[in-house]
C-alpha cells in the first residue's frame, strides 16, 4: 500500500504534533527522484505530544509493521512514552514514528537543522539537505548510501 502523504501530514498537523520529516520522503521533498514506500517522522518527545500523536493516528488503526498477526499492541500515549521508535502499518500506509534517529538525535537536536516546506498543501518541517545527507551517511544502509550521491548533486546544484 502506498502512503497517503496529504492525509498523514493533515492528521499530524491537525492534532498539533510537532514533527520533522526525515528519510526518503524528506529526500523527495528536496528533489530526489527516488520513490519511498513509507513516511518517516521524528516527533517531539513529551507527554503532551505522546497524547497528540496517539490521537492523530488512532483512527487509522496503527499496528506494528511486520509483527505476527494477533500480537497484542495498544497504540496509546503510554505505549508511545514507554517506547521510542515505532514502525507502523496504518490505513494511511506505512509510517515510521521516531523518537530519535542515528546521526541526528531527537526532535530538539534536529530542529535547528530543519526547514519549513510546503508539501501537499501543508507547511511541513523537513530536515535540511545537509543534515539529511549526514544522517543517511550515519545510517549506512545500502539504500541510504545510494541516495547520498543524488542528494549531494542536488546540494551542489543549489550552491551554483
Amino acid at each position: 500500500m502506498s502512503v497517503d502523504f496529504p492525509r498523514v501530514f493533515a492528521a499530524l498537523g491537525s492534532a498539533g504534533v510537532d514533527f520533522i520529516l526525515v528519510g526518503g520522503a524528506a529526500a523527495t521533498a528536496h528533489g530526489s527522484a527516488r520513490l519511498t514506500q513509507d513516511v518517516d517522522v521524528v516527533y517531539r518527545r513529551s507527554r503532551d505530544h505522546a497524547v497528540r500523536l496517539a490521537a492523530a493516528l488512532a483512527p487509522y488503526r496503527p499496528h506494528l509493521r511486520g509483527a505476527p498477526a494477533g500480537l497484542p499492541f495498544v497504540w496509546d500515549p503510554e505505549t508511545i512514552w514507554q517506547g521510542l521508535n515505532f514502525t507502523l502499518a496504518t490505513d494511511l500506509g506505512d509510517i515510521d514514528v521516531l523518537g530519535e534517529i542515528i546521526g541526528g538525535g531527537g526532535y530538539e537536536d534536529l530542529l535547528p537543522h530543519s526547514v519549513r516546506l510546503e508539501i501537499f498543501g501543508q507547511s511541513v518541517r523537513c530536515l535540511d539537505l545537509e543534515t539529511l545527507i549526514r544522517v543517511k551517511r550515519a545510517a549506512g544502509r545500502p539504500k541510504d548510501l545510494e541516495t547520498i550521491a543524488e542528494l549531494e548533486a542536488i546540494l551542489e546544484e543549489r550552491g551554483r
